[in-house]
């Protein structure tokens, strides 16, 4: 017996949720004339990329993207912005990734940003695996699965074939 993926967002849906995303963020920053984007590389800084335009689409907000540089598989190493912390203090920011599953990565990157004093902080992802090892949550997500933990799920945020694939 072969084991067959299973799309569960396409290229279409996928649109949808990053809209619906922006606009959650743009209600809770309502007053606010700037906002940083923060994306967790790689996939984080995809997704990132795309609330921004969309943000920059629907709002009068002026969003910032910052790429978070980490090493995924040990999380307490250094963590690298593309934008020095002078940039955001005081600020609303949003840190952004593909997928949440156990919650170290997410939680590591929170750790980061508090070290400096902001307006707001709040978390986006666009999937959510309900296997959270650490008491983070995403404010904003896209869609929530409850899988087993033998599943993997795959998000592709590249070119016009966007998919979130459940192997």
């Amino acid at each position: 017996m072969t084991i067959k993926n299973n799309v569960i967002l396409h290229h279409d849906d996928i649109k949808n949720k990053i809209r619906r995303i922006a606009y959650q963020i743009y209600e809770s920053n309502i007053n606010e004339s700037e906002i940083i984007i923060a994306g967790i590389a790689n996939n984080g800084v995809l997704l990132a990329k795309k609330i921004k335009k969309t943000l920059q689409d629907i709002s009068n907000i002026k969003p910032i993207l910052c790429e978070v540089h980490m090493d995924k598989k040990n999380p307490r190493t250094e963590i690298k912005t593309s934008i020095p912390p002078s940039e955001y203090i005081n600020k609303s920011l949003v840190l952004v990734d593909d997928v949440l599953y156990s919650g170290s990565t997410l939680i590591y990157g929170v750790k980061h940003f508090l070290d400096v004093p902001l307006k707001q902080f709040k978390t986006a992802v666009l999937v959510n695996r309900n296997h959270k090892q650490y008491p983070v949550k995403a404010d904003f997500k896209g869609i929530s699965l409850s899988t087993s933990l033998h599943e993997h799920v795959e998000v592709i945020l590249e070119g016009n074939n966007c998919e979130v694939i459940l192997e």
